[in-house]
């Protein structure tokens, strides 16, 4: 092959790469609603174009992109060489109810219990977000970025905190 076949060639493969990349690039969406375990707190509407801005990558927030395996330290001991992601949901790995019955007993028969260690969705959650709030002056508290739904001011019995409040308020 000569020198200006293997430049063309080289040329060609280059320019696949980046309409690929521009490609998954605009794959990405500009919100998204987490809102998996909305009960005590509405769902989140998550300002995703804002939030890949002020990052430097996506492995910012995500342990791995889709097409690429996993960054996580944790989890490349055993996952380094696994196949590329299809997703980026953290629910993909993450359990909303880590405490359930279900997932508790799911591996009863294996003696080695891995992922035992592995937070639920709500932590890793919050361990990912308020650590790079805390960082950036980002909002913290829950009220922040969560409205109470009713079940929640039910469950932390806003009502009757309110209530006696305002009775010791009048003597």
């Amino acid at each position: 092959m000569s020198a200006k076949q293997t430049l063309t060639t080289l040329i060609m493969a280059l320019a696949l790469i980046a309409v690929g990349t521009i490609a998954a690039a605009g794959d990405v969406p500009e919100q998204v609603s987490l809102d998996t375990m909305a009960k005590l707190f509405n769902g989140v509407e998550f300002d995703h174009a804002m939030h890949t801005d002020l990052g430097e990558d996506c492995s910012a927030c995500h342990h791995h992109t889709t097409g690429t395996g996993t960054s996580n330290e944790r989890c490349m001991g055993c996952h380094a060489g696994s196949d590329e992601a299809t997703t980026v949901r953290c629910s993909g790995c993450h359990v909303a109810e880590p405490f359930s019955a279900k997932h508790i007993n799911r591996d009863a028969s294996n003696r080695y219990q891995f992922h035992i260690d592995m937070p639920g969705l709500k932590a890793a959650y919050h361990w990912n977000c308020v650590g790079c709030h805390e960082q950036m002056d980002g909002p913290t508290g829950c009220q922040d970025c969560h409205t109470r739904t009713t079940a929640g001011d039910d469950f932390y019995q806003i009502n009757v905190v309110h209530a006696e409040a305002a009775g010791r308020g009048g003597h």
